[in-house]
């Protein structure tokens, strides 16, 4: 990927925006902006590439100029900044979320900036949302019963009618109060019922 727009959409498509109009709508721009600066007919500076440097958690230097670290990591505080939440859980074949046994936390991580006395985390374990994010941290809270418009077209945690827990974009069904629910590297479900979603707050890598 010798050109910086090809490491542009290489970065959105491993962070799990599977559209242009997603990345646009999650980063806050135009989504004609957006398009112009990933399929190269628009170049972009520096305060553009850390916005999208941030949101895709890609290294900025590499998405500017391809060398450097591809992966960010978050800047370590000193241990007494640090805040931790509960692991809860884990997320496994087809983004599906397993949370341990009797609702007993199995450690504390750190926790990244933002976060509230109600997040928590699952470990992502394999490739279920990309090769890119296994033994990435996932955190969330703010869990909205019944879902609420502010998460369509978000990467969420999703609890559907059959009891599976899902890590999935949601997306309006025709159906009336029925969602699609979408991921990069699994075929999309569609028309179920969400009883309960939370927007991820943050994915780091462990």
């Amino acid at each position: 990927m010798a050109e910086m727009h090809e490491r542009l959409a290489a970065a959105r498509k491993e962070a799990g925006f599977g559209t242009v109009r997603a990345a646009a709508d999650a980063l806050g721009v135009k989504e004609v902006t957006y398009a112009q600066h990933e399929n190269g007919t628009r170049g972009f500076r520096r305060d553009a590439a850390d916005k999208y440097a941030r949101k895709f958690h890609v290294g900025m230097e590499w998405l500017l100029t391809g060398k450097g670290p591809k992966e960010r990591r978050p800047p370590k505080l000193p241990p007494s900044e640090q805040h931790y939440v509960s692991l809860v859980g884990y997320v496994g074949a087809g983004a599906e979320t397993h949370f341990f046994a009797n609702d007993t936390p199995l450690d504390e991580v750190p926790a990244p900036n933002g976060t509230t006395e109600e997040t928590v985390a699952v470990e992502i374990r394999g490739d279920s949302l990309g090769s890119f994010f296994d033994r990435w941290l996932v955190f969330y809270d703010d869990v909205r019963r019944p879902v609420t418009t502010d998460l369509l077209n978000r990467l969420c945690v999703v609890g559907i009618e059959d009891g599976r827990i899902l890590i999935k974009k949601i997306q309006r069904s025709k159906s009336r109060g029925l969602f699609h629910l979408l991921s990069q590297t699994e075929p999309p479900i569609l028309d179920v019922r969400i009883e309960w979603a939370a927007a991820v707050k943050n994915m780091v890598p462990k």
